[in-house]
C-alpha cells in the first residue's frame, strides 16, 4: 500500500469514531424529540375534551342561570298576581262608594234644614233612616269618614282650601270642615276639604 493510501485510510479510521460518536448524539437527541412530540400529540388529543367539558360546563351554568331567573319571574308574578287579586277584593267597592258620596254629601245638606211643620219633620225622618242606612253600608264595606274637625291637619288626608288666624286653635290645625273625606280602609277615596289655621 503506498503511503498516500495509508495516509488516507488512517485519516478515514481516525474521521469515523467521531462521526459515529456523532451520529449516536443525534440519535439520542431524534429519540428524545420523538417522545415529546408524543407527548405533544397527547396533550393536544386531550385539549379538545377539555375544551369541551369546559364549553359543556359553562353552557350547564348558563342554563341553571337561566332556570332560576325564569323561576324568580314566575314566582314574581304569582306573588303580584295573588296582592292584585287582594287588592282587587279589598277595594271592590271603591268605585261605588266614590259614586254614592256625592248622594250622601246631598243627604246631609238636606238634614241639616229646620223643618216647620210634622209632615217636613217626617219626610226628614225617613231622609235620616236612608243616610243611615247608606253609612252602615259604607262600614260593612270598610268605608269611613275621615276625621277632621280640631284635629292636625295632614296633607295626606286633608286638603286645605283656606287659612285663618284663629286663637282658639293651635297653628296648622283644622278649624273647618267643608266637605267630608272618606277613607277605604287603608285607602283615601276622598280627602276631606277644610279650614287651617295658620
Amino acid at each position: 500500500m503506498s503511503e498516500e493510501r495509508k495516509e488516507g485510510y488512517e485519516e478515514m479510521q481516525t474521521e469515523n469514531p467521531a462521526s459515529e460518536g456523532a451520529s449516536e448524539e443525534t440519535f439520542a437527541e431524534t429519540g428524545d424529540a420523538a417522545l415529546e412530540d408524543e407527548n405533544t400529540v397527547e396533550q393536544a388529543a386531550d385539549n379538545p375534551a377539555e375544551h369541551r367539558i369546559t364549553e359543556l360546563e359553562m353552557k350547564l351554568e348558563e342554563t341553571e342561570n337561566r332556570y332560576f331567573r325564569l323561576q324568580a319571574d314566575m314566582e314574581n308574578l304569582r306573588r303580584r298576581s295573588r296582592l292584585d287579586l287582594e287588592a282587587s277584593s279589598k277595594y271592590r267597592a271603591q268605585n261605588l262608594i266614590s259614586d254614592l258620596l256625592p248622594v250622601i254629601d246631598n243627604f246631609e245638606r238636606a238634614l241639616k234644614m229646620d223643618a216647620d211643620n210634622e209632615q217636613a219633620k217626617s219626610i226628614l225622618k225617613g231622609m235620616e233612616m236612608v243616610y243611615n242606612g247608606l253609612i252602615a253600608a259604607l262600614k260593612t264595606e270598610g268605608a269611613e269618614p275621615i276625621e277632621s274637625a280640631g284635629k292636625e291637619f295632614d296633607p295626606h288626608v286633608h286638603q286645605a282650601v283656606m287659612q285663618v288666624e284663629d286663637e282658639n286653635f293651635e297653628p296648622n290645625t283644622v278649624v273647618e270642615e267643608f266637605q267630608k273625606g272618606y277613607k277605604l280602609k287603608d285607602r283615601i277615596i276622598r280627602p276631606a276639604m277644610v279650614k287651617v289655621s295658620q
